[in-house]
């Protein structure tokens, strides 16, 4: 399984666009070779660098169809997108997509993608925690896509 974006390139810094510097708008992704038993999918784009433990969710999408390979940018941050699935609580505390905004230097923010055996028994606004218990078991294949990204916040001043 192959996840790409026509936003950022593999280890690419991510477009401010798409930050807390810019729009915060969500980028698109796309996704294909996903295992034929695929019954969701899940996301989950997170931060390892955030000076917190454990690092920072950025975005939760889960029980995304399985015919699916696309999210559109800009995602509206409701609990439940059409054709898409349904938005979990990012670590800061509200649905839908939170864009990059790292304190200070380099963070690395990795998509991931997993194709999944079942339908995820998730109401709306799950954690991290949450939809990382969820899945084990059930992941048949991932994919993963990691862009960089610096505040200019701080190059500024």
């Amino acid at each position: 399984m192959q996840l790409t974006s026509a936003s950022f390139q593999q280890g690419a810094e991510i477009p401010r666009y798409y930050t807390s510097d810019g729009d915060d708008a969500s980028p698109e992704l796309s996704w294909r070779d996903a295992p034929s038993e695929t019954k969701s999918f899940a996301l989950i784009v997170h931060d390892p660098d955030a000076p917190r433990p454990g690092g920072f969710t950025h975005w939760l999408v889960y029980n995304i169809p399985p015919e699916t390979g696309h999210i559109e940018e800009n995602v509206p941050d409701t609990e439940r997108v059409s054709g898409l699935g349904t938005q979990g609580k990012n670590d800061g505390g509200k649905i839908g997509y939170m864009g990059p905004a790292p304190p200070s230097g380099t963070h690395r923010y990795f998509f991931r993608l997993y194709a999944l055996d079942s339908m995820l028994d998730l109401g709306v606004r799950a954690t991290h925690k949450q939809v990382n218990d969820a899945i084990k078991g059930h992941v048949l294949e991932q994919a993963e896509l990691m862009g960089t990204y610096k505040n200019k916040r701080e190059q500024a001043a």
